[in-house]
């Protein structure tokens, strides 16, 4: 029996775009948005909203272009205000109208974006290896692996590649890296895996179009309860920049993983105690 129900939701130009829900949508305990990264989609967090649904109505959906979400014929639209939009439309379709937020990389981003577009809908934030200055390196890195289709012929062989190009993410288990490499490629036509989002998500960020500013919108989070995990050997989120969001935002509160690369899993044994007190907070301040 699954643990969640399998939805799709109409954006403002007409895209399908997929979602899972978890949980009672009457739960008494604040709600929950998972926001994924770049190019990852609603599977990264199975486990923790299995978990989280226990108490809270959990909502994770795939962006467009990922997952079982349609890919846009127009590679323009991969852009940050167009995802903004399109949780807009999938907040109202549901109608939770307000939310704890736990965005990923990107999906932090779209977070802070969030505190700045629509404030009175964030009850909490909590940013997973992310923050206003990404690094160079990491930055780099991503853009090189979702650039190109990387075919698997079979599961095995899709784990080990992920195991070779992640080797500091904090998996431990078989099973665990298992799913994390169902969350990376899915079975094409042809019966090869291949990664499971348009590889023209990225676009945009080679035309080299300024970035908005990243700290002004991170600073739109400064009433807001906010918890930041940084992954201790992460070349995305830097010391100096996690060090800095704890001056621009006094309120935060904030674990480091020690050997854990970008990004935590959030099935840390510390990250779920981290997250679950912060989320009892909020619901005690509800």
């Amino acid at each position: 029996m699954t643990t969640y129900r399998e939805r799709r939701y109409t954006a403002q130009d007409g895209l399908s775009l997929y979602f899972r829900e978890y949980g009672d949508p009457l739960a008494p305990c604040v709600p929950v948005l998972c926001l994924p990264g770049l190019a990852r989609n609603c599977k990264d967090f199975h486990r923790l909203a299995e978990r989280l649904s226990a108490q809270r109505w959990v909502i994770c959906p795939d962006y467009r272009g990922r997952g079982r979400s349609d890919y846009d014929s127009d590679s323009e639209k991969y852009e940050p205000g167009t995802y903004i939009n399109d949780i807009h439309h999938l907040l109202a379709a549901v109608g939770m109208h307000h939310t704890a937020v736990i965005g990923t990389s990107m999906g932090g981003l779209l977070a802070c974006a969030m505190g700045a577009a629509m404030p009175t809908v964030l009850k909490g934030v909590v940013l997973n290896d992310v923050g206003p200055d990404i690094g160079s390196e990491g930055l780099g890195r991503i853009m090189t692996y979702l650039a190109r289709d990387n075919p698997q012929p079979d599961w095995e062989s899709a784990t080990r590649s992920l195991k070779t190009m992640f080797p500091d993410l904090s998996l431990r288990t078989e099973d665990a890296w298992r799913a994390a490499a169902e969350a990376t490629w899915v079975e094409g036509p042809d019966g090869r895996l291949h990664y499971d989002w348009d590889i023209h998500i990225i676009d945009p960020l080679r035309w080299n179009r300024p970035l908005p500013d990243l700290w002004a919108l991170f600073r739109s989070l400064r009433r807001v309860p906010a918890l930041a995990i940084r992954g201790g050997v992460s070349d995305v989120l830097l010391p100096d920049t996690f060090d800095r969001m704890a001056r621009e935002h006094p309120g935060l509160a904030r674990l480091t993983l020690d050997g854990v690369g970008h990004v935590p899993s959030l099935l840390e044994p510390e990250s779920l105690e981290a997250i679950g007190g912060f989320l009892a907070e909020l619901d005690a301040a509800a």
